[in-house]
């Protein structure tokens, strides 16, 4: 048995020291002092010395780990990591994580529910992204999964067309072909997949007309002339035909431009 003969507070606010037979034995908290009424002349055992070092440590796992969730929501692979950090034992890391969990404000399913809930009030990101940030998280595959596989069609496709709303500002500048290898390479890059490429275009209204599909090839074809006009004949014909090929615009409507039908080739020097 050992008697406590001193107890003294730290600098440190809301920490005490507690000396054991004249001789310094660990510290406490606040919380860890009242809990276990540590006061001089009192008699503890090995185990219950041991006991309330543990109490004390997950206290204050517990108190790290409440102060880092009020910040905003975190998983609880971002909890453990956090407290790993902060160099908390595994053990007591746990303990809090458990404590935490039991009280719910660690849910990983809740947390997945709000993070795509997010997404799709005010983000851009489609499924494939959201599931790997969630990943990225520590979020269990089969939570995501699930939270996923929730989520309406439609409400992917808001999330896309609010992705893609500038685009409107690309009709006139690019071929229809080309508008459309741009939706989805960015509905690719963002997470979503190509088959709301059709819905998206119908949604933002970018159905591209006869008029905006020639001025999209006056525009290019201005551009190509511009970038080869140092050539000649038909060497600078075939370069300014392979360019305007590459940018989705079908022969026909190449020799257009090329015919001078759309603008006087003879003009094209002062542009």
């Amino acid at each position: 048995m050992a008697i406590i003969t001193k107890v003294a507070a730290q600098k440190r606010p809301g920490r005490y020291n507690i000396f054991l037979d004249e001789q310094y034995a660990f510290s406490v908290s606040e919380k860890t002092l009242a809990e276990y009424v540590l006061l001089k002349g009192k008699s503890l055992t090995q185990e219950q010395i041991e006991e309330i070092r543990q109490y004390d440590a997950d206290s204050k796992a517990s108190d790290l780990a409440a102060r880092y969730l009020s910040y905003e929501p975190r998983t609880i692979f971002e909890v453990m990591q956090y407290l790993i950090k902060r160099e908390v034992s595994t053990e007591s890391a746990n303990n809090a994580i458990n404590e935490l969990s039991e009280l719910g404000y660690l849910d990983d399913e809740r947390y997945c529910e709000l993070f795509i809930k997010n997404d799709l009030a005010v983000g851009n990101d489609g499924p494939r992204v959201l599931n790997k940030k969630l990943a990225g998280k520590g979020v269990a595959p089969e939570i995501i999964n699930q939270a996923l596989a929730e989520v309406d069609q439609a409400d992917w496709l808001q999330v896309a067309v609010r992705l893609l709303k500038s685009m409107r500002q690309q009709l006139g500048r690019y071929s229809e072909r080309e508008l459309k290898q741009k939706i989805n390479n960015k509905l690719l890059s963002h997470g979503f997949s190509t088959n709301l490429t059709e819905d998206v275009i119908q949604e933002l209204d970018l159905g591209m007309d006869d008029e905006k599909q020639l001025e999209a090839l006056k525009m290019q074809g201005i551009k190509a002339y511009k970038r080869f006009k140092r050539y000649t004949g038909a060497d600078r014909a075939m370069r300014i035909k392979r360019y305007l090929f590459s940018h989705g615009f079908s022969s026909s409507e190449i020799d257009l431009f090329l015919n001078g039908e759309l603008i006087d080739l003879d003009e094209l020097d002062e542009y």
